[in-house]
């Protein structure tokens, strides 16, 4: 018994009519007549009462015609959904993300892929002082956007754009003239014994400006910074992407300093709907700073 064999006795049994089923499914009246003979005697069950005038279901065809329309029609699905994975249009697909595109790249990048792949889900996840390169290379994320390129031979690490860093400060507060001026108010930053790309980032700017800064409050978390600022809490300093957070009372000072934002990949990956989001992720490499 074949699929084809089941296809033709559900258009036989909607039809009621030799002719008009072989006209519908392609071959002639002798080869559509073997075949539901072949099936009948396959399953050894009598599926019409025909004579040169009439075709008519038996009753055990009639029950058959109702179960198999039913599981022609889910395999007809998982055909359809297996085409959509091999296509590279449906799946899961888990992406590793900083919180400080969250607010401008992020939500532009899933729009679109939420757009031309509607089928595709997805699992967002924000690490903190993770490895990117172990996840891609132990399957534990798909896709990696980052502060840092990864120098591996089996991951592709695509730059996408660049942008300042800036100090944040909560309106109350008076722009100074020279950083080095702030070096006695309380920041409210990363731990600069992380191993994040933002604390090292930080590190660089306090060595540049030869001091130590008066931190009160520790978070790796840039959305509760800002809102510890906004309350007046103490200062920071963030990547300009946070300003599209849209957080009261809280204005930023772009410093002579620029992060980076890259996209990682594993090479030679067979999961076809990845180079499909990357290209979605290099055209959004220009965010309105």
């Amino acid at each position: 018994m074949t699929t084809q064999q089941i296809k033709y006795f559900l258009t036989l049994a909607n039809e009621l009519h030799f002719w008009k089923t072989s006209e519908k499914v392609s071959i002639s009246q002798s080869a559509l007549s073997r075949q539901i003979q072949a099936l009948e005697d396959e399953i050894g069950i009598q599926l019409f009462k025909r004579n040169k005038r009439n075709v008519k279901l038996t009753d055990a065809g009639k029950f058959l015609k109702e179960q198999w329309t039913n599981v022609m029609s889910e395999l007809d699905q998982i055909h359809r959904q297996a085409k959509k994975i091999d296509e590279g249009k449906t799946g899961t697909i888990s992406i590793t993300y900083p919180g400080s595109i969250a607010f401008s790249f992020l939500p532009d990048f899933l729009e679109i892929i939420n757009t031309k792949l509607p089928d595709l889900k997805l699992e967002l996840t924000e690490p903190i002082d993770e490895n990117h390169q172990k996840l891609l290379l132990n399957y534990e994320t798909d896709i990696s956007f980052n502060r840092d390129p990864i120098k591996n031979n089996s991951i592709h690490s695509l730059k996408l754009y660049s942008e300042p860093v800036c100090l944040v400060l909560p309106e109350s507060k008076k722009l100074p003239h020279d950083i080095r001026e702030l070096q006695n108010e309380n920041f409210i930053i990363s731990g600069l014994h992380r191993t994040t790309s933002i604390a090292a980032l930080l590190r660089t700017i306090f060595n540049e400006y030869d001091f130590e800064p008066k931190r009160t409050i520790e978070s790796d978390f840039g959305g509760m910074i800002l809102n510890l600022v906004s309350k007046g809490l103490g200062i920071s300093i963030l990547p300009l992407s946070y300003k599209f957070a849209n957080t009261k009372n809280v204005y930023f000072v772009p410093l002579e300093v620029e992060t980076n934002l890259y996209v990682h990949w594993r090479k030679n990956e067979e999961n076809k709907v990845i180079p499909k989001i990357i290209d979605f992720a290099k055209n959004l490499n220009n965010p309105n700073f």
